[in-house]
């Protein structure tokens, strides 16, 4: 497990793009018939790539839930928040299947004991992006297809930001301790997510940029709306944001991205708005 510290705004502003990638980046979240876990000290979420193949995976493959959460076993007091990014797969929850077909999401509450993860075909595999927070209390386990996500239509083609925010872990959806979870896709054409830039220092997030076509990338912004920074993401990448930073990215081609948060609370637009013309 790749365990992150947390970065305080006042030393951000002195690192190299070396040492802003090796705080803030996930580099590689996917790999064939493996789970990757990345532990963030920034609201304890552990962000997770799942990719079956040729076997059946287990959520706890390669891990010591003793000595990484004091747990017996890993959703003992955590919740998990599960967005399928590849082909059809299955996840297997304390005995009942949830098929994921691209773009299907599922709600795994705290206290499901055993969770493996199966392709529909090893040549076109799933890839289950996952995100997990501790929770205080079990809220019911939710399948989420692409249809049942609150789908919002935002921006305009004349400001290059048109997209769709799909809402699947939301209050307005279901119930959850403090985990959200979502994601938004861009249209053809647009190139900026998350405008204004905002900050909302009651709650983390974390970005998984996906569906970069080739030979292109995406620029996340980050830092103090004072003291911006950057950090270039390719596709199928993840980047922690704390509550004190900006996050907002500009493409060199349309893309997608799944945005998740922890925090004190779950109020969407619970953010402190920034205009573009006040960043530094």
């Amino acid at each position: 497990m790749d365990i992150r510290y947390s970065a305080n705004q006042k030393d951000v502003k002195r690192y190299t793009t070396g040492e802003l990638r090796g705080e803030f980046l996930i580099d590689t979240l996917f790999s064939a018939d493996n789970v990757t876990y990345t532990y963030s000290h920034v609201d304890r979420i552990v962000v997770m790539g799942a990719m079956p193949s040729s076997k059946t995976l287990g959520l706890e493959e390669g891990i010591d839930c003793r000595k990484n959460f004091g747990t017996a076993y890993f959703l003992e007091l955590r919740e998990l928040g599960i967005i399928n990014v590849g082909g059809e797969g299955t996840v297997t929850a304390d005995g009942t299947d949830y098929k994921l077909g691209r773009l299907d999401g599922l709600y795994l509450s705290m206290q499901t004991r055993k969770v493996t993860f199966q392709a529909a075909d090893s040549a076109n595999p799933p890839k289950f992006y996952m995100c997990s927070t501790p929770a205080h209390k079990p809220c019911p386990t939710t399948y989420i297809t692409y249809d049942k996500a609150v789908h919002r239509d935002l921006g305009a083609p004349e400001t290059s930001n048109r997209r769709t925010i799909n809402q699947y872990i939301h209050p307005d959806v279901l119930e959850t301790c403090q985990l959200s979870m979502g994601c938004t896709v861009l249209a053809p054409g647009s190139v900026w997510n998350t405008m204004p830039s905002h900050t909302h220092e009651r709650r983390m997030e974390v970005y998984f940029y996906f569906d970069i076509p080739k030979d292109n990338v995406v620029f996340h912004f980050m830092g103090e709306p004072s003291e911006t920074r950057h950090i270039i993401m390719q596709n199928e990448q993840a980047v922690i944001s704390p509550s004190w930073s900006i996050h907002s990215g500009c493409g060199t081609a349309n893309y997608a991205f799944i945005w998740a948060m922890a925090g004190e609370n779950k109020v969407f637009d619970d953010m402190d708005a920034v205009a573009s013309t006040d960043l530094r």
